[in-house]
């Protein structure tokens, strides 16, 4: 089972991503966590409510809110794809999610994921990461140590630095 990290330690992977074929249609298996692509949850809801697992989503970083927010007790875990690791739109979804509708569960970067984004994802609200396969998921929890002061508030820290007391 693959090794990704969550809430800052490793921790073997068991969710199943599930595909629709090509007439939109899929088989969800009888339990087990599951995580599926947003058109798939919109033409699957039913089914995906009734399995006896957990149920993911899995947004590209140009989803809109409007599209899953009344859906959001229903997911256990949202993953943002990064197709790209300039592609920065899935650091403004998190943002949102945390902050605009109160997202509190697991939310999960996933794509071409790149340690140097780790402590930059995490400031967005990303708490879970699927590192590149071909990048080294132990040396990618050093991330977190690479900086010990913000400036700018994020979603852990509302207050810029200059707002902050001193220790």
């Amino acid at each position: 089972m693959r090794k990704i990290i969550v809430n800052g330690e490793l921790v073997s992977d068991h969710w199943i991503t599930v595909h629709a074929n090509e007439n939109g249609e899929i088989t969800v298996p009888e339990n087990g966590d599951v995580l599926v692509a947003l058109e798939t949850w919109q033409a699957n809801k039913d089914a995906l409510v009734a399995h006896q697992g957990k149920t993911g989503l899995l947004l590209n970083g140009d989803a809109e809110l409007e599209d899953f927010s009344a859906d959001l007790d229903k997911f256990d875990l949202i993953a943002v794809n990064f197709p790209k690791f300039a592609d920065g739109r899935g650091y403004s979804l998190a943002r949102l999610l945390r902050e605009r509708v109160n997202y509190t569960g697991e939310l999960r970067a996933v794509g071409d994921v790149l340690r140097d984004q780790l402590f930059y994802l995490h400031r967005c609200g990303f708490n879970a990461f699927v590192i590149r396969e071909d990048r080294d998921v132990e040396d990618a929890l050093n991330a977190f140590k690479d900086f010990t002061v913000t400036y700018q508030a994020d979603v852990h820290e509302e207050r810029p630095i200059y707002h902050r007391r001193p220790a």
